[in-house]
């Protein structure tokens, strides 16, 4: 298995599961430890951006290297999988700034959405690793646009 898809892919793992633990804390009224999970799984998933951006810059990325004929259902996956992971970002940035700036009430409402978002986005991005790394040797590693239009 590539090193820097793992670690990242396992950045990601991570942040879900400290976003799972926060949200039991702030359930249970454990609003300082909720704060201090919650900034952990934000550096986790910042963590796992770095070391992808810093992969696609320098190295490129993996086009899908299985079976032609689930090629395009792969690349759907994948457009679905970016477009969530930008959803989740973008949110995930929102929530957190409303949290600093004590914005409570807005926090409590978008916080829930948030969360589920990057699950989801967590959950596709581990399918993503599966199938370019594990289940199926990855193809040759190109720039992103070449790896999701698959030339």
């Amino acid at each position: 298995m590539p090193l820097l898809p793992t670690i990242s892919t396992s950045f990601i793992v991570l942040s879900a599961v400290l976003i799972a633990i926060g949200w039991s804390l702030i359930i249970n009224n454990k609003p300082t430890a909720h704060k201090r999970v919650m900034i952990c799984a934000a550096i986790s998933a910042l963590l796992f951006f770095i070391i992808y951006l810093s992969r696609t810059i320098f190295v490129g990325n993996t086009s899908f290297g299985g079976p032609d004929d689930i090629k395009v259902y792969y690349t759907i996956f994948l457009i679905f999988h970016i477009f969530l992971a930008t959803v989740g970002g973008i949110f995930g940035i929102i929530t957190l700034r409303l949290a600093l700036k004590r914005k409570i009430s807005k926090h409590r409402k978008v916080g829930p959405v948030t969360s589920i978002i990057w699950f989801f986005t967590a959950v596709t991005g581990i399918a993503v690793y599966l199938l370019l790394y594990v289940f199926y040797d990855g193809g040759k590693t190109t720039s992103m646009i070449k790896a999701i239009l698959g030339t």
